[in-house]
Parts: structure tokens; sequence; C-alpha cells
């Protein structure tokens, strides 16, 4: 047998998604090259390691063994890896962070030089809706979460990073000319909603709600990138984050529409469970934002006092 640690990856991920699809895009890898690597892999068996069941792909008893196998292999593979650069006197290990959807906006810009500088350091990001988020530092899946809205229901540890803005926005097309900026044009305006848990929502509920609005749901939508394609269509008028929709602005496809008590203002923060025992790569990463996030908001996000 001559099977590569490659190989052995791209099995071991087939084997957790059951999906080459799925596999492919969580490898960054297409589907033609995640399917030669299986074939390739399986050639050197004798014994089927996958079945195909109504067009959905299996393990077969075999197969989970040889997953098994290749899990355990690749761990000791990783901690060679980590030993090598522990021995030279380099920070190793992972960083596990939970991020909003929106935040895919923000976060990367307060990891870029990190990472930069600690080549031993893997990162694993999700991002997703804000449930999700909650729930993975609840169950001590990450070391860290970026939101825009302090959970109530944990008790967290908090870093402030830069100002969250959201405003009420349209398409460039748009005709609407609010009257002494009255809140009461949201009642005449069709509004597209984020969905229910956003953070994003239930700031526009609660700007709704406080000065009594009754409004028209037009649509609902699950990502801030839905919402804005939406705008651009001219499907309806939604209150969002400016953080996501720089381009859009600077090219003026969309438009910030003034009324009173707008914007809303929150912060991004990075939370942490109050009784989290940080990792040595985790303590790292928060004093590097300590020392660097002025720096990097006037470096990255300059733009943002222009709105």
């Amino acid at each position: 047998m001559n099977y590569t640690l490659h190989q052995l990856h791209v099995f071991y991920k087939i084997s957790q998604t059951l999906s080459i699809t799925r596999a492919a895009e969580e490898l960054h890898l297409s589907q033609p090259a995640v399917s030669i690597q299986l074939k390739n892999f399986q050639d050197q068996f004798d014994i089927p390691l996958t079945e195909v069941i109504s067009r959905r792909i299996y393990l077969t008893s075999f197969g989970w063994e040889i997953a098994q196998a290749a899990e355990k292999i690749l761990n000791e593979a990783h901690s060679i890896n980590d030993r090598t650069l522990a021995y030279k006197g380099l920070l190793y290990g992972k960083l596990n962070l939970s991020v909003v959807s929106t935040g895919k906006y923000v976060m990367p810009y307060f990891l870029s030089e990190f990472m930069r500088q600690h080549e031993g350091i893997e990162l694993s990001m999700d991002v997703t809706n804000r449930q999700k988020v909650v729930d993975s530092l609840a169950n001590n899946e990450v070391d860290f979460a970026l939101v825009s809205i302090l959970p109530p229901q944990l008790n967290v540890h908090h870093l402030e990073l830069m100002p969250n803005k959201l405003y009420l926005v349209g398409s460039s097309l748009s005709t609407v000319t609010p009257l002494k900026n009255d809140p009461k044009l949201l009642e005449k305006l069709p509004l597209i909603y984020r969905e229910a848990g956003s953070g994003t929502r239930s700031l526009m509920e609660k700007y709704i709600s406080d000065h009594q609005l009754v409004v028209r749901k037009r649509l609902e939508l699950t990502s801030n990138e839905a919402v804005k394609q939406a705008l651009l269509a001219g499907l309806g008028y939604s209150i969002m984050p400016l953080i996501g929709i720089k381009n859009e602005l600077l090219s003026k496809d969309l438009k910030i529409i003034p009324i009173n008590n707008l914007p809303l203002k929150t912060n991004w923060m990075l939370i942490w469970h109050k009784d989290k025992q940080f990792s040595p790569v985790a303590k790292a990463y928060l004093d590097y934002l300590g020392a660097n996030k002025e720096m990097i908001i006037q470096q990255q996000f300059g733009w943002y006092e222009r709105f």
C-alpha cells in the first residue's frame, strides 16, 4: 500500500460528511479532485470502503474501520507537527471561533496579522446564525465568539472590538423621501427582515416597537448577503449593518435613508465563557487584540466614520 496523508484526510472528511460535495467544500477542493482521491485510495484495498445507494454515498463496515484508523493517523501526524514547532519555540495549536453571519465582514481583519505571525496555529472559524454561535459557546466548542448583542443566558466576559451601526437602507433607485425624517416612513415601506434569532432582526424589531409602528413585512431572509441582494433588486427596504454594505454604498448601488434615531448602535464584541480555561493560543490571541485592535480599526475601517 502506498496511500498518502492527503488521501487519508480526504477519506476521513468523506466519512464525516457522507457527501463528496460537502467534503469538497470543506477541503476547498473541486468535486472531481475529491472523487479522484477517493478512487485512488479505494484502489489500494480489495474490500469496498464505500457504497452508493439511491445516489447517496455510505461507508461500508470496513470503510468505517478505515475511517477510525485514518483519524488516529491524522491526529498523530498533527502531533508530530506540533512537537516540531514546540521544539523550535513557536506557538502552535488550534484557535476555534464562532462568528455571527454579519461578523464575517469584521473578524478576518482582526485575525490576519496574528495568523501571519504564528504559522503554527490552525484556525477554525464557523460563520453561522446567532443561536448556533451562542450554543457553541455554551457547549464549550469554541474559544471565542463574535456577536453584536451579549447573550443574556450566558455568563461571559467580553472585549469590545468596534462599533456596529445599523441604518435604513434601500436601492439607490428608490424615490422615497422621508418627511422630517419621521420613523413612520417605515409603515409605508415593504420591509425585508432577517430570520428569527438574528441580532440584526432583534434590533430592527426593537426600533419598530419603541416607535409603536405598524409595518409590512415583505420578505424574511437568512443572511445579510441575501438581504443585500434583495435591496439591490428593489424588493424592499431594511435596517441593516453598515459593515456589510461598504462597496454598495461607495458604488452608489444602495443608499442610506435618513430617519430619526438611526443609526442604531451596538458593538462588535469578542466573548468567552467566564469559566473558560484558555489554551496558550487563545491567551496569545486575546493579548494580541488588546495590544493591536485600535491600530486594526484605523488601518482597515477608516471608511466607517464617513457614514
